[in-house]
């Protein structure tokens, strides 16, 4: 909970903030995997729907298609930048679009018959793309929710210069805040002459 007053994202004098979740070296792999699973998707996209345009139902559907690869790396990107919050909208619409994969996936292979003119790749060429796009989207849904749970959005307070600790990825300790000095165990010449202030005299001489 904030102070009253306490701005949020702003951290208090001599510390900084950051986030812990996105130094681990799980959370940069899984950064780094579902980027790729973005672009092989807008790829295969891309791929499938200029390849067979010709035979495609309508080109609103080429249109789509394409603009839905063009997502695809948009989300690459924003994921790329620690944006967790495409990773629930990228993992409902990978799920629409392994819907639409295994229905269109027979009708290419049922076009690839003698006397049909062909699109400009393959009709089995392209049945077989759609079927891979479907394990593909499936993959995506499933890093895209890991990824989420790695709570890459956690800010904390660190010491301003500090280290990060050796949960992260790094042996040091966070150091001191800046601006507060170190203390030692030795007294200062002012605890000295107070010392020598409050002693008691010595006892006078016995007669």
């Amino acid at each position: 909970m904030l102070a009253p007053g306490m701005a949020v994202n702003v951290a208090r004098p001599g510390y900084e903030l950051w986030r812990p979740n996105r130094e681990k070296p799980e959370a940069k792999t899984m950064k780094a995997i579902v980027a790729l699973i973005f672009l092989i998707s807008a790829g295969l996209l891309a791929l499938i729907t200029l390849g067979g345009w010709s035979r495609l139902e309508s080109a609103g559907v080429g249109a789509m298609t394409l603009a839905w690869a063009g997502l695809y790396v948009v989300f690459a990107f924003l994921v790329l930048r620690w944006n967790r919050g495409v990773l629930p909208v990228a993992a409902a619409l990978a799920i629409i679009m392994a819907i639409f994969a295994a229905i269109a996936a027979p009708h290419w292979f049922a076009r690839d018959k003698p006397g049909l003119s062909s699109p400009a790749l393959p009709e089995d060429l392209l049945g077989l793309l759609t079927v891979i796009l479907i394990p593909v989207q499936l993959a995506l849904v499933a890093v895209a929710m890991l990824g989420f749970s790695q709570n890459w959005h956690v800010e904390e307070e660190r010491p301003v210069g500090g280290t990060v600790p050796a949960a992260y990825g790094d042996d040091e300790e966070v150091g001191a805040p800046a601006g507060i000095a170190d203390y030692d165990d030795e007294p200062t010449e002012a605890e000295d002459e107070y010392d020598d202030s409050e002693r008691a005299p010595p006892p006078p001489p016995a007669d």
